[in-house]
C-alpha cells in the first residue's frame, strides 16, 4: 500500500508577511495591489473571517473586509522559504512532485529515514517547517493522491488529518462535492441541479451517465468516489523557462511608455537568469491588450543569452516587428526557455501582477 502525502502552507504569502512584519500579526492582511484591476494573491486567516479570498477583486475585497491592509508581494522571499521546504521534504523522500510553490505531494512508502509511519513523518515534517521557517503548515496522509489532497485541507491551519484505507470510502460518501479536489465551484454547481450534494449521491450513477454529463471529467469523478486514484507522484526536475509580466493600473497608449516599461521587465528577468545562474536561446514578448487580447512573439537565438544588451536588444526587435501604434497595452511580459541548465523544476517565477 502506497504512503501519500500532501503537503500545504498555511496561507504561505500572507502569513509569510506577518512572520516578516510582526505589526501584521492577528490582522487581516492581503497580498497584492489595491487598485481597481488588482487582485488579491493571497489572503491571511484573518482577512478569510470576512470572506476574503485569492484571485477575489481588490475592490471587492475591500468592501468585504474594510480595515484590509494589503502589502506588496516579495517574490524573492517567498521562493527562498519554499527552498527552505523542499530541502525539509528531501530529508524524508526523493519522490516529491510539486503543485505550486506552497504546496506538493510527497511519496513516503520507503522513507529516507526508516520512520514507516506516513503520519509521524508529517508530523515530523510539519515541525521542522515551523523550527527552520517559523511558518505552520497543514498534512493529508493517505494511500492516494486524492485522498491525501482532500485530507489536507481538512483541519487547516496548521492540521493533519489520516484517512486510512477502510475509512476512506465512508469518508467520501459523506464529503459534500464541492470539497472534492478536482470538482470546482462551476462543476459543483451542476452537479448540485443534477441532485448530486454528496458522495453518496454520486457514487450512484454509472460511468455512461457521468462520460454523458461531465466528458473526460466523468471518468475520473466515477473513480474517486470509490477512493480509486493511481496516478504516481511524479517529481519534476526540468525547468521550461523564467519570465516576469508587468500588468498596469492604466494602459500603456505610447510607443515611449511601451519601450520603457519593457526596459523595466527585462532588466528583471535578467536579474532572475542571475539568480538561477542559467539562461537561454528562445525570447518571449507577451501582450494584452485592455480588450484582454493576447499575442506572443518568439525568436530563438544561435547562442545563449549572457548579458542584458542582447536580452534588450532582441525583444526591442521583437517589439518592432509588431504594429502597436494606437493599441492600449494592460499587460508587458517576457520570459527565456530553451534553457541550458535543467536542473531544477519550474519556478512559477511571475505568478502575481506588479502593483
Amino acid at each position: 500500500m502506497r504512503k501519500i502525502i500532501h503537503i500545504d502552507m498555511d496561507a504561505f504569502f500572507a502569513s509569510v508577511e506577518q512572520l516578516d512584519n510582526p505589526e501584521l500579526r492577528g490582522k487581516p492582511v492581503a497580498v497584492g495591489g489595491s487598485g481597481p484591476r488588482h487582485v488579491v494573491a493571497a489572503a491571511s486567516y484573518e482577512a478569510r473571517k470576512f470572506g476574503v479570498r485569492s484571485a477575489m477583486p481588490s475592490v471587492t475585497a475591500k468592501k468585504l473586509c474594510p480595515d484590509l491592509i494589503f502589502v506588496t508581494h516579495r517574490f524573492e522571499r517567498y521562493n527562498e522559504l519554499s527552498e527552505n521546504v523542499l530541502e525539509i521534504f528531501k530529508e524524508y523522500t526523493d519522490i516529491i512532485e510539486p503543485l505550486s510553490i506552497d504546496e506538493a505531494f510527497l511519496d513516503v512508502t520507503n522513507d529516507k529515514k526508516n520512520i514507516g509511519s506516513a503520519t509521524l513523518i508529517a508530523r515530523e515534517i510539519k515541525e521542522e517547517i515551523r523550527k527552520r521557517t517559523g511558518l505552520t503548515a497543514s498534512a493529508g496522509i493517505s494511500f492516494n493522491k486524492f485522498l491525501a489532497k482532500t485530507a489536507s485541507d481538512i483541519k487547516k491551519p496548521d492540521g493533519l488529518f489520516l484517512i486510512q484505507p477502510d475509512e476512506a470510502e465512508k469518508f467520501i460518501e459523506d464529503l459534500p462535492v464541492e470539497k472534492f479536489y478536482g470538482i470546482g465551484k462551476v462543476t459543483a454547481e451542476k452537479m448540485h441541479k443534477l441532485g448530486i450534494h454528496k458522495g453518496c449521491d454520486l457514487k450512484k450513477w454509472d460511468l455512461p451517465d457521468l462520460v454523458r454529463n461531465f466528458g473526460k471529467a466523468g471518468m475520473f469523478y466515477y473513480d474517486i468516489v470509490r477512493a480509486i486514484d493511481d496516478r504516481p507522484v511524479e517529481p519534476v526536475y526540468e525547468r521550461k523557462s523564467i519570465g516576469t509580466e508587468l500588468t498596469y493600473e492604466k494602459d500603456l497608449t505610447t510607443s515611449f511608455e511601451i519601450i520603457a516599461e519593457l526596459y523595466k521587465v527585462e532588466k528583471e528577468l535578467m536579474e532572475r537568469l542571475s539568480n538561477a545562474e542559467t539562461t537561454g536561446k528562445t525570447i518571449t514578448l507577451k501582450i494584452k491588450f485592455s480588450d484582454f487580447r493576447q499575442i506572443t512573439r518568439s525568436r530563438t537565438l544561435q547562442t545563449y543569452i549572457h548579458d542584458f544588451s542582447t536580452l534588450h536588444r532582441e525583444v526591442s526587435e521583437i517589439r518592432k516587428s509588431l504594429d502597436l501604434e494606437g493599441t492600449k497595452v494592460r499587460l508587458l511580459g517576457v520570459s527565456v526557455s530553451h534553457l541550458e541548465t535543467d536542473e531544477c523544476s519550474d519556478q512559477q517565477l511571475h505568478l502575481f501582477d506588479k502593483t
